[in-house]
């Protein structure tokens, strides 16, 4: 048995690919991105991106229901969106098995929001695994099957951040021989009209009782007996936290976290003279078996918002930390505050913008960083697109006042997962709307995942291409343009124009990611001291290839400058020079 040390999500893909895994869906989102990225390296999986999270889970419960072990992937907010789907497969059950993982992020590291998906388990009524570490990660995906099989139900598969992105090592084993189900029509099973629904609660509330006798007994539960004093109840990553703090307590483990082994919990309660629930975020498990009757205590103690780690437990509960004082306490560490790429073409519709005092609804995507200093140009961030609805909605609201001033906007993968419907919306609905399209051809922000502008699939082989321009035009946009947003002056006059129409319009920036093309313009461009009177205007478009020296002037740094030429277009001594020859 080969043993190699693999992060959560590489252990997940392990997982599938050795449980005979045959179809795996998802759209990119931190912290899951890399389970179908290592799914789509094993060639005996179908692996692909979906639009968004909703398609991918019914791309993955078809295929499922065709009689292939599937899985679909996403983070936490990216459950929201194909929650519809999920409750009534809850009903319909399954042919072969399905995974769904759920990666949670809690403190936000790369998130809006902080929501704990172990609520959607219980609000579905289907069964939820939480693993602790990669081997748990591996081997809970397989079980999660299994137990999809077994018990014909999805199985939610919830992770954490630091599950997702750790590593530890991971045992190996060959893959599964599982031969696909065959398909078969089944009205009462899988149409979902009143008559046959009604049937299928009654099912799906039997099932949940099967699962809490399963869950009583099965391996991934455990009591680990120490000194009976205190007795601990944790699962997911607050496990590993519990054995560094209370090296000595007994501790009930759940693996299987949804639903309750109750019997279990009974028997470890009534042997150990205090119980105490540590979990991160909501308190999923505390209040449930504070409700059983049973005397508990958690949140009490520690917080419902960011992560966990020892030092937060042994703080909580009175004790030393374990990890000691780090090294770096003394030692002050500079701000890094994120910074669009050097050369990136955001930077330059951006600046049209704010030039042009523009009231920006934005979206999710790299290009949120015009939100922060020096840009400061975007006025909103929600959910994947939303700038749409937004920009709809303020304009509505706000009669004449904004007129002329008001856009939203939206990257390519974000417009393609959810914001094709408001535009159908603002055509239908007969708003004046205008939508800005940046469309740099990949899903940058989580590591330049392939999507309908690319024209590749996720096993990077070629496929047809969205005409994002035809689509526009479709939905019955008559305006829609192409700016070059390297060429400041083309964009301003583009926008001001587009922004005095008196109907919607949409304005493509078409340009790619300059980090995915590995696009260099030129040699590195120079400052002339002399012409330099520190006037901060190319300090504003906010490049990181743009400093200053020790007299306050600007100069620019030669390993990251790759000559795109807006510094140099808003210079207005015309101290920024291109290289000569």
């Amino acid at each position: 048995m080969e043993k190699t040390i693999l992060s959560g999500n590489e252990a997940i893909a392990r997982g599938f690919y050795e449980a005979g895994g045959l179809f795996a869906s998802a759209y990119p989102g931190t912290p899951s991105t890399e389970i179908l990225e290592n799914i789509g390296q094993y060639a005996e999986i179908q692996a692909q991106w979906a639009p968004n999270e909703k398609v991918a889970l019914e791309v993955a419960a078809g295929a499922a229901l065709g009689g292939a072990r599937s899985l679909a992937a996403m983070k936490h907010v990216g459950l929201n969106v194909a929650a519809d789907p999920l409750f009534s497969m809850s009903y319909q059950g399954v042919n072969a098995g399905i995974v769904i993982v759920s990666a949670d992020d809690p403190s936000m590291h790369s998130s809006q929001n902080e929501q704990d998906n172990r609520w959607y388990a219980r609000s579905a009524k289907i069964p939820m695994l939480e693993p602790s570490d990669s081997q748990e990660a591996k081997q809970f995906t397989i079980a999660a099957l299994e137990i999809s099989e077994q018990f014909d139900t999805p199985v939610l598969l919830r992770t954490t951040t630091r599950v997702n992105h750790s590593k530890s090592i991971v045992l190996l084993n060959e893959r599964a021989a599982i031969e696909s189900k065959e398909y078969k029509k089944d009205f009462a099973k899988n149409v979902l009209l009143p008559t046959n629904a009604r049937k299928k609660h009654v099912f799906v509330e039997q099932r949940l009782k099967n699962l809490e006798e399963f869950a009583n007994d099965c391996q991934w539960n455990r009591i680990e007996w120490g000194e009976k004093s205190l007795g601990i109840i944790t699962s997911g990553i607050s496990y590993q936290y519990v054995k560094e703090v209370f090296p000595h307590a007994s501790i009930l483990k759940l693996g299987l976290s949804h639903p309750l082994p109750k019997k279990l919990i009974r028997e470890f309660a009534d042997q150990v003279e205090k119980l105490v629930v540590i979990e991160e975020l909501d308190p999923f498990l505390e209040e449930q078996i504070a409700a059983m009757g049973i005397l508990v205590e958690g949140k009490n103690r520690l917080p419902n918002i960011g992560e966990l780690n020892s030092d937060i437990i042994s703080e909580a509960f009175g004790l030393k930390s374990s990890a000691g004082a780090s090294v770096l306490n003394d030692v002050p560490i500079p701000p890094r505050p994120p910074v669009l790429c050097p050369g990136c073409s955001h930077r330059g519709i951006f600046y049209a913008m704010k030039r042009l005092k523009l009231t920006v609804m934005g979206d999710i995507g790299c290009y949120t960083l015009a939100a922060i200093p020096p840009l400061e140009i975007m006025d909103t961030c929600i959910c994947m697109g939303a700038s749409i609805g937004y920009a709809e909605g303020v304009e509505k609201a706000s009669g004449e006042k904004l007129k002329g001033k008001l856009i939203g906007v939206i990257g390519d993968s974000t417009f393609y997962h959810s914001g094709i419907t408001g535009l159908i919306d603002i055509v239908y609905n007969q708003a004046k709307t205008k939508i800005c399209i940046l469309d740099n051809q990949i899903t940058a922000m989580t590591g330049h995942q392939e999507n309908p502008s690319s024209g590749l699939t996720l096993k990077k082989a070629p496929t047809n291409k969205v005409d994002l321009e035809a689509l526009c035009r479709a939905m019955g946009i008559k305006r829609v343009v192409k700016v070059d947003p390297y060429k400041i002056n083309e964009t301003i006059a583009t926008l001001k124009a587009e922004m005095a129409a008196d109907e919607p319009s949409v304005i493509i920036a078409d340009a790619p990611c300059i980090i995915r093309a590995r696009k260099v313009f030129s040699e590195p461009y120079f400052v002339d001291p002399e012409k330099c009177i520190m006037c901060g205007m190319c300090h504003k478009v906010g490049c990181p290839a743009i400093e200053k020296d020790e007299n306050g002037k600007t100069k620019i740094n030669e390993l990251l400058c790759i000559g795109c030429d807006i510094c140099r277009q808003v210079c207005k001594p015309q101290a920024i020079q291109k290289p000569v020859g």
